[in-house]
């Protein structure tokens, strides 16, 4: 027996459908799997790879707090927006190709979304970026306001720059981001204004010279490095590109090249983490091509500033041996009973991506199995695995907008049993705890536990680090490999990452 449906009824159903259909994927939200370029909302609301926490012991208080930050959400840099203006005009060359064959009757125009037509970049005739938008002045205020409330303790001081030293490399978004964070956190605690706030300074290095935030900069082996491994990089994501361009262009009866896929994706990135705009760009992928997409981002992040090569954390040494001292000081000022206002209480760092993702795996958080020991050994590491098997290596969690690491040193009273822990052979009355993007994280190097005793992350964790000296380093000459070897090397000793079902396109990865 038919069944009869109102039309208003009928169209809802079919809409229903047919968005269901569109993301393959019901709960996708492509918001948390922009790799670097997820805002921070959008990467806390998952908090993948972030582990569950026995939670801190009776009597222990934190009395010392070292955060590395990522800059918060930005524009598009010049070089960008330049790409997405070429774009519009190669969307126009597109649509008028597309036109001329369905006046030849070969196609149908009914299949091309109706944005694309006369599409602009929505950041035309900007002719600077790369600035902190107001979203990212929010998310470094909001993580300001959840840091004080937090750690009530440590930030009950009178403001001095010597008791709350604040850093930021000396690109403006991230200057920003620390104006952003330590207005939130010394609100209220001043004269100015109707929010009583107080004037704080924020110290920047030179970029020539900033061997503790901006390493990426000034050390010449991993600067040669990335250039030279730059393009073999670009050659892994190419499968990835063709296969998608090839479902694309059947989907839609545009011919996209694979450089179109690369900045529609760029433009998807910038479309959701901005403006949350996810029904354009975005909505040209299916869930399971935004998940391909994400990994070679993610693949990307991994090989020039992960645990790839080991030149890319070991340059980070001048800040782990920075907060590592800081730690200790706070531990000399309690013992020798310091009065508070005499001693800092906390290490304010805003920086990149290229600073907390190096951090990070200085820490060793992140790794799968038995990953933390080859690591430590300098052992190359095996890919980020493809889709759809898990992965903890994601840059939507590594490394988002914001992105941080607290180190949040503890005092745990000697004198009661009950919260003075043994561990790893070491009975100790100071602990550590990262805290990634504001939630406990376990650490490989301290028995998979998120607290850890301080003698035990130096052991395990720092002193392996330091036997390396950021001179020598980043003096030395890389044997570095041409790039089409180097891919060919990669595919080699890890396998084939990407098993395309199509091979139309053989000579992709083939040595030239």
């Amino acid at each position: 027996m038919a069944i009869w449906y109102p039309n208003g009824l009928l169209l809802t159903i079919l809409v229903s459908f047919l968005l269901r259909v569109a993301s393959n994927d019901e709960g996708f939200d492509v918001r948390q799997h922009l790799s670097t370029a997820t805002s921070y909302g959008a990467a806390k609301s998952v908090n993948l790879g972030v582990h569950g926490s026995a939670g801190i012991p009776n009597g222990c208080s934190a009395i010392h707090l070292n955060l590395v930050a990522r800059h918060g959400t930005r524009s598009p840099t010049k070089k960008r927006i330049k790409e997405l203006d070429q774009l519009a005009v190669r969307l126009d060359d597109l649509l008028r190709e597309a036109k001329l064959e369905a006046d030849k009757g070969k196609l149908s125009l009914q299949k091309i979304p109706a944005w694309l037509s006369g599409w602009q970049s929505p950041w035309k005739g900007r002719k600077k970026g790369g600035e902190l938008v107001i979203k990212g002045e929010e998310e470094l205020h909001d993580i300001g306001i959840r840091t004080r409330e937090m750690f009530p303790e440590l930030f009950s001081d009178e403001y001095h720059p010597d008791i709350y030293p604040i850093r930021a490399t000396q690109v403006p978004r991230a200057s920003a981001s620390a104006v952003a964070f330590g207005i939130a956190l010394f609100s209220g605690k001043g004269s100015l204004g109707p929010g009583m706030h107080r004037a704080f300074s924020v110290i920047s290095e030179s970029r020539a010279s900033d061997i503790w935030l901006r390493f990426h900069d000034t050390c010449e082996t991993y600067k040669e490095f990335r250039k030279s491994q730059e393009p073999a990089v670009e050659k892994l994501k190419e499968p990835i590109l063709d296969e998608i361009a090839v479902a694309l262009v059947k989907r839609f009866q545009l011919n996209f090249t694979r450089q179109d896929i690369a900045t529609l994706w760029f433009l998807c990135k910038q479309e959701a983490s901005l403006l949350d705009i996810i029904d354009q760009a975005c909505g040209l992928f299916t869930a399971s091509e935004v998940s391909l997409l994400e990994w070679t981002d993610d693949l990307e992040v991994f090989l020039l500033k992960g645990y790839g090569k080991s030149i890319n954390y070991h340059m980070g040494v001048p800040l782990l041996d920075d907060v590592t001292q800081s730690m200790e000081q706070a531990i000399l000022a309690k013992e020798e009973k310091h009065k508070p206002g005499t001693y800092e209480k906390a290490r304010l760092r805003f920086a990149h991506a290229e600073t907390v993702i190096p951090f990070t795996c200085l820490l060793g958080l992140f790794l799968e199995g038995s990953e933390f020991e080859k690591m430590q050994r300098d052992e190359p590491l095996p890919l980020p695995p493809k889709p759809p098997q898990d992965r903890n290596w994601k840059g939507s969690i590594i490394a988002p907008f914001s992105g941080n690491n607290m180190l949040v040193l503890y005092h745990c009273p000697s004198n009661d049993s009950s919260v003075t822990v043994s561990s790893g052979g070491y009975k100790s009355k100071y602990f550590v705890r990262v805290l990634h993007n504001e939630s406990p994280v376990t650490m490989s190097g301290c028995g998979n536990t998120d607290f850890c005793p301080f003698e035990l992350f130096k052991e395990k964790i720092v002193n392996p680090h330091l036997k390396h000296d950021f001179s020598s380093i980043c003096s030395a000459k890389l044997e570095s490999p041409k790039p089409q070897s180097f891919v060919r090397k990669l595919l080699n000793f890890f396998g084939n990452p990407f098993s395309l079902q199509s091979e139309s396109n053989p000579s992709t990865l083939t040595d030239k």
